[in-house]
């Protein structure tokens, strides 16, 4: 291994703009299970799963139907 390297010619990379983002978020332990499971029947990652259904609800620009009740 090299002390340095040069990197005078280096240009970024084109495709980082499509790479994913790595963020937290919190799920109740039954979806996670219900995520799990099926990933399991269909041999891919459950993040994977969980991914591909938030990104056709995105597209489709699905909304939830969720009514909240006032604290009146």
């Amino acid at each position: 291994m090299r002390k340095r390297y040069d990197f005078s010619e280096a240009r970024r990379n084109p495709y980082a703009k499509r790479l994913k983002r790595q963020i937290t978020i919190r799920l109740d332990p039954e979806t996670l299970e219900y995520f799990r499971t099926l990933s399991e029947e269909v041999g891919l990652p459950y993040q994977t799963l969980i991914n591909f259904y938030l990104r056709d609800c995105a597209l489709s620009e699905k909304r939830p139907s969720m009514t909240w009740r006032s604290r009146a």
